[in-house]
């Protein structure tokens, strides 16, 4: 059984043409009928990540090439998501390491080749897009190869295949200046050459260790994996264990199902080396081994990289409450992030000193960003914070605090701007040169802290053309104090609805953040102000009526468009004394403690 299946994982960058890969391989293998209506990069199939062009949550899928099953995984790109892709690792026996042939590698491709290699796998390299009209493969083929040996790759490693492909025209070759380009087969053909069968035993006890969790309204805990040793029928009874070997549950499994092309197929029985899915189980969650009840030592996995940024999670008890979302209790809240943790090993859920509130740890503000998205559009009414590192504490009683690669292409004009505002935020420039087509690449070493909100400002200072990647580097020494938002904010000191008189007067002061007619309160962020410090202003003040009639009296009020944030933009914005009220319809702004006065005494305080 285990000769005829190869799994493979395709890891990248993001958006360097991972799911428009699968689509070719997919489409090749002749899994779609020939009048089938197929969408772009059908493997993301949440809405969150059609709306926005990237991949989330790992997803399997699996080919007939011949007689050989080849189980493919399409993996996310972004750094934040890198506790999929190293879940993902732990079940396949090679990747194909996919890198655009005019960027070449980037922070993230260096994250997952690093995470490929330190388990023994053997990469094929794709460089992909070659369509484009500024593609440099040999070049980058270069710097594959620099990449691998710094990163400690053997000789084997080193050794690795090489193929020249075009994801969205459907082709893939060896040699750029001899071979036809008509179709994906040749990587079909080096995937089976080059990716090792699955080294497992057929003949023992069964044992699996759970790479994915999801869940289903009517069969609950769907656990993922890949099956390490012997066979698995439908009404068996196994158990679980958890990385120290500890009984969680004995469960008599009541589905097996295996991927069949983009479908889950059910089966009677599972054999070593495949990648199936199992329900029954109601406790046993990631990382944790399913097994024979006659097995009692746990499958080895991997640890995952800590958290590096936090926020806090709290009930909105803003005026306007209750009034869009449906779970608003701090119960609900808590259950559905101890669900989120329980499927997304990379997040850690705390309890804080108030009973209404929970703080979420993760990798960065993208990821953070998704579950908030993702809750608001369950109906959930949330109170956001701003996010804040993790520091550590060194060997000394030194104060760590987390570091991160940052690699920016931006045109040489723009350059001189960018290096200003990352010494600003107490980066190190350690590399800076040519990337070709008029822009400079310059590399980053940068407190975490000092990029929380600067994605925005970074569009704007490089007129929408720069690129900024990153990716978490280590902990270094603290490194001092970094200046924050320059600008104040304009709060709203009474509650109603926005007039457009009262906020043509307001506009003099700074840029609106809200339109007329919407809903505001006291302590509500209406927009920012020219100026450093806060303003408070009263935006449903109603123009006063008068029996005199001149020229000019009357004359229509113009408003310019107001400034309206995304979440990230909004969660990066806010300041340490604002949060962001989140709901299912609205983001809005807000003090965090509303009443003026309150908010005053409490500063005092802090001064003191």
């Amino acid at each position: 059984m285990t000769k005829e299946i190869r799994n493979v994982a395709i890891i990248a960058h993001v958006d360097h043409g991972k799911t428009t890969l699968v689509d070719a391989l997919l489409k090749q293998s002749g899994i779609f009928r020939d009048n089938q209506v197929v969408t772009e990069c059908v493997m993301d199939s949440g809405d969150l990540e059609r709306e926005r062009g990237i991949t989330i949550l790992a997803k399997c899928t699996s080919v007939e090439h011949g007689d050989i099953r080849i189980n493919i995984v399409d993996t996310p790109g972004h750094a934040d998501f890198g506790g999929e892709v190293e879940r993902i690792l732990s079940m396949v026996d090679g990747a194909i390491l996919l890198v655009d042939s005019a960027e070449g590698p980037l922070p993230q491709t260096k994250f997952v080749l690093g995470k490929a290699l330190k388990r023994g796998l053997r990469p094929i390299v794709v460089i992909n897009k070659i369509d484009r009209s500024d593609a440099r493969p040999d070049e980058v083929l270069n710097e594959i190869f620099d990449l691998f040996v710094m990163l400690g790759a053997d000789e084997k490693q080193l050794d690795f295949p090489v193929l020249y492909a075009s994801g969205r025209q459907g082709w893939a070759v060896k040699d750029l200046a001899k071979d036809e380009r008509k179709d994906i087969m040749p990587l079909f053909d080096e995937i089976i050459a080059h990716v090792p069968a699955p080294d497992c035993s057929p003949d023992g006890d069964f044992s699996m260790l759970v790479s994915t969790l999801e869940m289903d309204n009517f069969v609950g805990r769907i656990l993922t994996g890949r099956i390490q040793s012997g066979s698995l029928k439908v009404n068996s009874t196994i158990k679980a264990l958890d990385m120290k070997g500890n009984v969680i549950e004995q469960a008599r499994v009541s589905k097996i199902m295996a991927f069949r092309g983009l479908k889950r197929t059910g089966i009677e029985e599972a054999f070593a080396g495949d990648i199936v899915t199992i329900s029954g189980f109601t406790k046993a969650t990631v990382a944790d081994t399913l097994c024979d009840l006659s097995v009692t030592e746990p499958i080895p996995s991997t640890p995952i990289d800590p958290p590096t940024l936090a926020m806090t999670f709290a009930v909105n008890d803003s005026p306007l409450a209750g009034r869009e979302g449906t779970k608003i209790t701090s119960r609900l809240i808590a259950d559905r992030l101890h669900k989120e943790a329980e499927g997304n090993v990379a997040l850690t859920i705390s309890n804080t000193d108030r009973m209404d509130a929970f703080q979420v740890a993760g990798r960065g503000e993208l990821q953070l960003g998704i579950l908030i998205e993702t809750m608001r559009r369950e109906g959930f009414e949330l109170s956001i914070s701003r996010p804040r590192v993790l520091f550590h504490e060194g060997e000394n009683g030194e104060k760590l605090e987390p570091i991160e690669e940052v690699v920016i292409d931006v045109d040489e004009a723009y350059s001189g701007v960018v290096v200003e505002k990352m010494s600003l935020r107490k980066a190190e420039l350690t590399e800076m040169r040519p990337s070709g087509g008029g822009k400079n690449r310059l590399v980053f070493l940068a407190p975490s802290r000092g990029l929380i909100g600067y994605h925005s400002e970074f569009l704007t200072d490089t007129c929408g053309t720069g690129v900024m990647n990153r990716l978490f580097h280590g902990y270094a020494p603290y490194k001092g104090a970094i200046e924050g938002r320059r600008n104040g904010v304009l709060i709203s000191t009474d509650d109603g609805k926005a007039v457009p008189y009262a906020l043509w007067k307001i506009e003099e002061r700074g840029i609106l953040f809200i339109p007329p007619g919407v809903p505001v309160y006291t302590g509500m962020i209406i927009g920012e102000y020219a100026k450093g410090g806060d303003l408070e202003v009263n935006p449903v003040k109603e123009k006063h009526l008068t029996n005199i009639r001149a020229a000019g009296k009357d004359d229509n009020v113009l408003l310019s468009p107001p400034r309206k944030m995304s979440l990230e933009e909004a969660i990066s914005y806010i300041a340490d004394d604002e949060l962001v009220e989140v709901t299912p319809e609205s983001i809005r702004l807000r003090k965090e403690i509303l009443d003026s006065n309150l908010r005053k005494r409490a500063e005092k305080r802090r001064e003191e």
